[in-house]
Protein backbone atom coordinates (compact mmCIF):
# COMPACT_ATOMS: atom_id res chain seq x y z
CA UNK A 1 0.00 0.00 0.00
CA UNK A 2 1.46 3.22 -1.13
CA UNK A 3 2.41 5.70 2.19
CA UNK A 4 4.48 8.04 0.42
CA UNK A 5 4.63 9.27 -3.00
CA UNK A 6 7.84 10.83 -4.83
CA UNK A 7 6.41 13.64 -7.48
CA UNK A 8 8.47 14.74 -10.22
CA UNK A 9 7.24 17.27 -12.77
CA UNK A 10 9.38 17.25 -16.14
CA UNK A 11 7.29 19.77 -17.78
CA UNK A 12 9.33 23.14 -18.22
CA UNK A 13 5.84 24.68 -18.29
CA UNK A 14 4.09 25.30 -14.77
CA UNK A 15 0.60 26.84 -16.50
CA UNK A 16 -1.46 25.06 -18.54
CA UNK A 17 0.71 21.63 -18.55
CA UNK A 18 -1.18 18.79 -19.30
CA UNK A 19 1.48 16.21 -17.69
CA UNK A 20 1.79 18.49 -14.28
CA UNK A 21 -2.34 18.23 -14.57
CA UNK A 22 -2.39 14.80 -14.94
CA UNK A 23 0.03 14.03 -12.33
CA UNK A 24 -2.26 16.03 -9.65
CA UNK A 25 -5.37 14.26 -10.68
CA UNK A 26 -3.10 10.48 -10.17
CA UNK A 27 -1.89 11.97 -6.91
CA UNK A 28 -5.46 13.33 -5.88
CA UNK A 29 -6.70 9.40 -6.60
CA UNK A 30 -4.02 8.50 -3.51
CA UNK A 31 -6.05 10.41 -0.93
CA UNK A 32 -5.42 11.83 2.44
CA UNK A 33 -2.61 9.84 4.91
CA UNK A 34 -0.63 9.55 1.84
CA UNK A 35 3.35 11.60 2.33
CA UNK A 36 3.99 13.26 -1.25
CA UNK A 37 7.50 14.80 -1.73
CA UNK A 38 7.72 16.75 -5.03
CA UNK A 39 10.40 17.37 -6.89
CA UNK A 40 10.23 20.06 -9.92
CA UNK A 41 12.43 19.16 -12.80
CA UNK A 42 11.55 22.91 -14.35
CA UNK A 43 14.06 24.50 -12.09
CA UNK A 44 16.77 22.16 -13.74
CA UNK A 45 19.47 20.33 -12.17
CA UNK A 46 23.14 20.21 -12.67
CA UNK A 47 24.57 17.73 -15.83
CA UNK A 48 27.10 15.04 -14.43
CA UNK A 49 30.05 16.21 -15.23
CA UNK A 50 34.33 15.03 -14.42
CA UNK A 51 33.75 15.88 -11.12
CA UNK A 52 30.81 14.20 -10.27
CA UNK A 53 32.21 10.87 -12.13
CA UNK A 54 35.27 11.17 -10.30
CA UNK A 55 33.67 11.08 -6.91
CA UNK A 56 30.94 8.73 -7.72
CA UNK A 57 33.60 6.06 -8.53
CA UNK A 58 35.78 6.84 -5.62
CA UNK A 59 34.69 4.54 -2.39
CA UNK A 60 32.49 6.36 -0.25
CA UNK A 61 35.02 6.08 2.46
CA UNK A 62 37.64 7.58 0.33
CA UNK A 63 35.81 10.45 -0.66
CA UNK A 64 37.32 14.04 -0.12
CA UNK A 65 35.24 16.69 1.40
CA UNK A 66 34.78 17.98 -2.61
CA UNK A 67 33.39 14.64 -3.84
CA UNK A 68 31.14 14.41 -0.85
CA UNK A 69 29.96 18.32 -2.05
CA UNK A 70 29.79 16.92 -5.74
CA UNK A 71 27.41 14.09 -4.81
CA UNK A 72 25.04 15.61 -2.39
CA UNK A 73 22.04 16.52 -4.58
CA UNK A 74 22.22 13.51 -5.75
CA UNK A 75 22.56 11.38 -2.74
CA UNK A 76 19.46 13.35 -2.04
CA UNK A 77 17.51 12.67 -4.97
CA UNK A 78 18.23 9.35 -4.73
CA UNK A 79 16.89 9.34 -0.72
CA UNK A 80 14.02 10.44 -2.18
CA UNK A 81 13.82 7.66 -4.69
CA UNK A 82 14.28 5.18 -1.60
CA UNK A 83 11.40 6.76 0.59
CA UNK A 84 9.52 6.68 -1.76
CA UNK A 85 6.80 3.55 -2.26
CA UNK A 86 5.41 4.95 -5.73
CA UNK A 87 6.71 7.61 -8.17
CA UNK A 88 4.11 9.31 -10.26
CA UNK A 89 5.82 11.05 -13.28
CA UNK A 90 4.89 13.64 -15.51
CA UNK A 91 6.34 13.15 -18.88
CA UNK A 92 5.88 15.80 -21.43
CA UNK A 93 7.52 14.24 -24.84
CA UNK A 94 9.95 17.05 -25.78
CA UNK A 95 11.08 16.27 -29.61
CA UNK A 96 10.36 12.45 -29.60
CA UNK A 97 12.20 12.03 -25.76
CA UNK A 98 12.33 13.01 -22.76
CA UNK A 99 13.06 16.39 -21.73
CA UNK A 100 16.81 17.36 -20.73
CA UNK A 101 15.97 17.75 -16.78
CA UNK A 102 14.36 14.87 -16.73
CA UNK A 103 17.72 12.80 -18.30
CA UNK A 104 19.97 14.65 -15.80
CA UNK A 105 17.68 13.26 -12.94
CA UNK A 106 18.49 9.94 -14.51
CA UNK A 107 21.84 10.56 -14.83
CA UNK A 108 22.02 11.40 -10.97
CA UNK A 109 19.73 8.99 -9.74
CA UNK A 110 21.02 5.71 -11.19
CA UNK A 111 24.42 4.95 -9.76
CA UNK A 112 26.57 1.69 -9.37
CA UNK A 113 26.33 0.48 -5.78
CA UNK A 114 23.60 2.30 -4.79
CA UNK A 115 20.50 1.71 -6.95
CA UNK A 116 21.99 -0.73 -9.39
CA UNK A 117 24.68 -3.20 -8.86
CA UNK A 118 26.66 -5.45 -11.49
CA UNK A 119 26.04 -9.52 -10.88
CA UNK A 120 27.44 -12.16 -12.86
CA UNK A 121 23.99 -12.50 -14.26
CA UNK A 122 23.85 -8.44 -15.18
CA UNK A 123 22.82 -5.65 -13.92
CA UNK A 124 20.21 -5.53 -11.15
CA UNK A 125 18.23 -3.04 -9.54
CA UNK A 126 18.26 -1.99 -5.92
CA UNK A 127 15.07 -0.12 -5.78
CA UNK A 128 12.43 -2.91 -5.45
CA UNK A 129 8.67 -3.30 -4.28
CA UNK A 130 7.90 0.31 -5.40
CA UNK A 131 5.54 1.52 -8.01
CA UNK A 132 5.53 4.20 -11.19
CA UNK A 133 2.84 5.66 -12.42
CA UNK A 134 3.87 7.80 -15.57
CA UNK A 135 1.58 10.76 -17.17
CA UNK A 136 2.44 11.27 -20.47
CA UNK A 137 1.52 13.87 -22.79
CA UNK A 138 2.35 14.89 -26.10
CA UNK A 139 1.44 17.25 -29.35
CA UNK A 140 1.64 14.67 -31.81
CA UNK A 141 3.39 11.45 -30.52
CA UNK A 142 2.10 8.59 -30.39
CA UNK A 143 2.75 6.73 -26.99
CA UNK A 144 4.30 3.41 -28.03
CA UNK A 145 4.93 4.33 -32.07
CA UNK A 146 8.34 4.26 -33.64
CA UNK A 147 8.77 7.42 -33.32
CA UNK A 148 8.24 7.53 -29.11
CA UNK A 149 11.69 7.55 -27.70
CA UNK A 150 10.32 9.03 -24.79
CA UNK A 151 7.95 6.02 -22.98
CA UNK A 152 10.05 3.35 -23.60
CA UNK A 153 13.73 4.88 -22.42
CA UNK A 154 11.79 5.61 -19.14
CA UNK A 155 10.45 2.27 -18.67
CA UNK A 156 13.83 0.98 -19.66
CA UNK A 157 15.69 2.98 -17.49
CA UNK A 158 12.66 2.37 -14.12
CA UNK A 159 13.24 -1.28 -14.67
CA UNK A 160 17.41 -1.02 -14.62
CA UNK A 161 17.09 0.69 -11.39
CA UNK A 162 14.82 -1.92 -10.02
CA UNK A 163 11.24 -0.88 -10.56
CA UNK A 164 9.52 -2.53 -13.04
CA UNK A 165 5.39 -1.83 -12.09
CA UNK A 166 5.31 0.65 -14.55
CA UNK A 167 1.55 2.13 -15.42
CA UNK A 168 1.30 4.69 -18.23
CA UNK A 169 -1.61 7.19 -18.23
CA UNK A 170 -1.32 8.79 -21.74
CA UNK A 171 -2.33 12.46 -23.31
CA UNK A 172 -0.66 11.56 -26.68
CA UNK A 173 -1.62 13.53 -30.04
CA UNK A 174 -3.08 16.23 -28.54
CA UNK A 175 -2.73 18.41 -31.25
CA UNK A 176 -5.31 16.20 -33.24
CA UNK A 177 -8.21 16.14 -31.26
CA UNK A 178 -7.60 17.70 -27.51
CA UNK A 179 -10.85 17.14 -25.75
CA UNK A 180 -11.06 13.57 -26.58
CA UNK A 181 -7.26 13.09 -25.54
CA UNK A 182 -8.22 14.80 -22.13
CA UNK A 183 -11.13 12.48 -21.84
CA UNK A 184 -9.31 9.61 -22.41
CA UNK A 185 -6.78 10.57 -20.19
CA UNK A 186 -8.87 11.42 -17.41
CA UNK A 187 -11.05 8.02 -17.82
CA UNK A 188 -7.54 6.00 -17.65
CA UNK A 189 -6.71 7.72 -13.79
CA UNK A 190 -10.12 6.96 -12.80
CA UNK A 191 -9.21 3.22 -13.80
CA UNK A 192 -5.89 3.51 -11.98
CA UNK A 193 -5.79 0.76 -9.21
CA UNK A 194 -4.56 2.70 -6.10
CA UNK A 195 -4.37 -0.45 -3.68
CA UNK A 196 -1.76 -2.01 -5.94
Amino acid sequence: MTRSILRIDASARRDGSVSRDLADRIVARFGDGVTVTTRDLATGLPLIDEAWIGANFTPADQRTEAQRAALSLSDQLVAELQSADTLVIGLPIYNFGVPAALKAWVDLVARAGVTFRYTEAGPQGLLTAKRAIVAVASGGTEAGSEIDFATGYLRHVLGFIGITDVSFVTADRLMLDPEATLASAAAQVAALDIAA
